[in-house]
This record gives structure tokens, C-alpha cells and sequence, in this order.
């Protein structure tokens, strides 16, 4: 009889969602409306930024000066601090995941104030980004118990863990030193890769705060521990990475394809990170744990639809691309060219020239890819 009492507590457990897991789902929807409207914000400040400087793509800080840009990054923390809160009460499978709504407030705002379209199937995929979240909060795991940031410092430790964060940070490396230099401004998986990856290992070094600084407040101090600083001091590195790369991504691509791919591979780096070190999964059921992979797999596909629709013009055969596109000409120039009918927006500086089209109706940019004259930046004129 013992067992049978087990099992059916367990299910309770199961089924029934603890206060420290409802805290935690507060704390993350509200970090997903404070992050997803910074999106926004910000790249209206990198646009603004983009009349005055050199655009954050091509490695300009010019951002640091515009108000509208420290606006969103407030926002960000703000959201960031909720996150950050929200792992300190319930586990990562159940907080991760909730980002999604961060993707929807940054698709609808970016259709609504900076005319990034949202096709219908936007909206679809909209929708199933919520019930992708909601199937995951129903059958998210219950937070484990505990007591000390040595107990987290142990589970870090193990080998398995260890082995996941070598990998993650050099392929890092690999990406920043040699990848980016070469791929960063024409594939959107560069900047985002960078940003994914650590994100995994902050997210891991953040819940270990948020668990430190829970048990503190509770009063077990865990700011003696060196385990503490330790995990302080990966958030602040890897954090501090994943801005950079960040905006570089906003500034060169599409913001409503940013969000959605920066998720998913955010969302799948971190659960994978957390089921290694925190073994989300041990205390669960088969059951429970193919809902929850249905669950993300439907956020996955709303993704998706959000990410392929941005492609979609208002006819048929007319596609909308992440980025302006790059040709060489025979003169070995790089020429930007955009479609006139099929640009998404048009960029600031391309607002304040007077530019001159080819008879084929786009615009040309040319400048030279090895051009060892350092005071000539770029001229514009009509070829042909």
C-alpha cells in the first residue's frame, strides 16, 4: 500500500502547481514584457544612432549616447531582474520557455511602431507560442530543494556539466575569432550563436544567485561562500558578451527575425543545460516529460511561422530578406542593393541622401573591399 500512496502523492506533486513555481511564473511573464518591448526600444535608438555614427553591425558604439537605447536597455534589466528572480523559484524548463511571449510583444510592436509586417500566419504562430507555454506550465517540473550554494557549486562540478561547458565555450571562441570576422554581417546565426551559447551558461550561473541570494534573505547567508562571486563573476562576462553580439544582430537584421531564432536556440542551449546539471527530469514521468518537449516543439513552430513570414510580401513571388543584400561588381566593389518594392524599411542614411537608381529600380551602395586609403569611407552613384 505504501507504493501506491507514493505514486498518487507524487502525481499530486505532479499535478499541482507550488507557490515557489506560481512565483516564478509571475516573475517570468513579467520579465517577457519588459524584455519584448525592449527590442524594440532599442533598435529605435539604433536607428537613431545610425545618423550620427558608426551603425553597431559595423562594430560603432554611437548607441551608448542616444537616450532611446539606455531606455530599452533599462527595460532589459528590468525583465532580466524579473528572470532572474523567476529561477531563484522554479526551474529552468518552466521559466526558459516562457520567453516566448517576449517574441510576441516584439513581433506586434515591431509591426505597430517600426512597420516590421506581421503576416497572418504571424499571428498564428503567435498563438501557438502561448499554448506551446501554457502545455509547458502545466507539466513543468516542481523546483528541487537546496540548502546551500555549495550544493549547486557540486552539481556544476560534475562531469557531465563540465564536459557541456567546455564545449560551449569554445565553440564561442571558435565563432568569435574566426567566424565573425568573415560571416557575422551576411549570417544571422553568427551573432545569435555567440549570444545562445552563453546564455545557457548564464542562465545556469543565474539561477545559483538567485538560489544564494533566496537562501540569504531567508538567513543563510551565502555571500561567504566563493562559489557565490564565483557564478557572479560568469554572469557578468558572459552578460556582457551577449550585449555586444546582440546588438550587432538587432542592428544588421530584421528584429522580428532576431527574436524568434535568438529563442529558440536560447530556450533549447538552456533546457539542455539545465536537465545536465540540475537533472530537471529525474523525479518525472515519461508522460510528463514528451508533454513538455510538445509543449516547446509547438513554441517551436510558431517560431518558426513568425521567423518564415517575415519572408512574405503583400503579392506572391516577392520575398522580404533579413538583411540588405551584397554583390561584387567587376570593379571590386561591394554593392549594396535593395529592392525598392520589397524593402522592409528603409535605412536612416539611405533616408538623408539623395540616391540615384539603376534601370533595374534598386539602389546601389558601392565601397571597396580592399581600399587601403583610410579617409575614403564610401561613395554613391548610378552604374551603367
Amino acid at each position: 500500500m505504501a507504493a501506491p500512496a507514493s505514486a498518487a502523492a507524487a502525481a499530486g506533486r505532479g499535478g499541482a502547481m507550488s507557490s515557489d513555481n506560481a512565483k516564478g511564473l509571475v516573475l517570468a511573464l513579467s520579465s517577457s514584457a519588459f524584455i519584448g518591448a525592449s527590442f524594440i526600444v532599442k533598435k529605435m535608438g539604433l536607428r537613431r544612432a545610425a545618423d550620427s555614427g558608426v551603425r553597431a553591425g559595423y562594430g560603432g558604439f554611437s548607441y551608448l549616447m542616444e537616450p532611446l537605447w539606455w531606455i530599452g536597455m533599462i527595460s532589459m534589466i528590468v525583465g532580466e531582474i524579473a528572470n532572474f528572480a523567476a529561477y531563484a523559484f522554479a526551474p529552468a524548463i518552466l521559466v526558459t520557455p516562457l520567453g516566448a511571449l517576449s517574441i510576441i510583444i516584439s513581433a506586434v510592436l515591431a509591426h505597430a511602431i517600426l512597420q516590421e509586417k506581421l503576416h497572418t500566419f504571424g499571428i498564428l504562430g503567435c498563438v501557438l507560442c502561448v499554448v506551446g507555454s501554457i502545455t509547458i506550465v502545466l507539466h513543468a517540473p516542481q523546483e528541487r530543494d537546496i540548502d546551500s550554494v555549495k550544493e549547486v557549486w557540486d552539481l556544476a562540478t560534475e562531469p557531465a556539466f563540465l564536459c557541456y561547458a567546455a564545449i560551449v565555450v569554445a565553440a564561442a571562441l571558435v565563432l568569435i575569432y574566426f567566424v565573425v570576422p568573415h560571416h557575422g554581417q551576411t549570417n544571422i546565426m553568427v551573432y545569435i550563436g555567440v549570444c545562445s551559447l552563453l546564455g545557457s551558461l548564464t542562465v545556469m550561473s543565474v539561477r545559483a544567485l538567485g538560489i544564494a541570494l533566496k537562501l540569504t534573505f531567508s538567513g543563510t547567508n551565502q555571500l561567504f561562500y566563493p562559489q557565490t562571486w564565483a557564478f557572479a563573476l560568469i554572469v557578468a562576462t558572459c552578460v556582457s558578451t551577449q550585449i555586444n553580439y546582440l546588438n550587432k544582430a538587432l542592428d544588421t537584421f530584421n528584429t522580428a527575425v532576431v527574436s524568434p531564432i535568438y529563442y529558440v536556440m536560447f530556450t533549447s542551449l538552456t533546457i539542455i543545460a539545465s536537465v545536465i546539471m540540475f537533472k530537471d527530469w529525474d523525479h518525472q514521468n515519461p508522460t510528463q516529460i514528451v508533454t513538455e518537449m510538445c509543449g516547446f516543439l509547438t513554441i517551436l513552430s510558431g517560431t518558426f511561422l513568425l521567423h518564415k513570414t517575415k519572408d512574405m510580401a503583400d503579392s506572391p513571388g516577392q520575398s522580404l530578406s533579413t538583411r540588405r543584400l551584397k554583390h561584387t561588381s567587376q570593379n571590386g566593389f561591394a554593392i549594396e542593393v535593395m529592392p525598392l518594392k520589397c524593402q522592409d524599411y528603409v535605412d536612416d542614411e539611405t533616408l538623408t541622401l539623395s540616391i540615384p537608381k539603376a534601370d533595374n529600380g534598386y539602389l546601389k551602395e558601392e565601397h571597396p573591399l580592399r581600399y587601403k586609403d583610410s579617409s575614403f569611407t564610401s561613395t554613391w552613384h548610378q552604374i551603367g
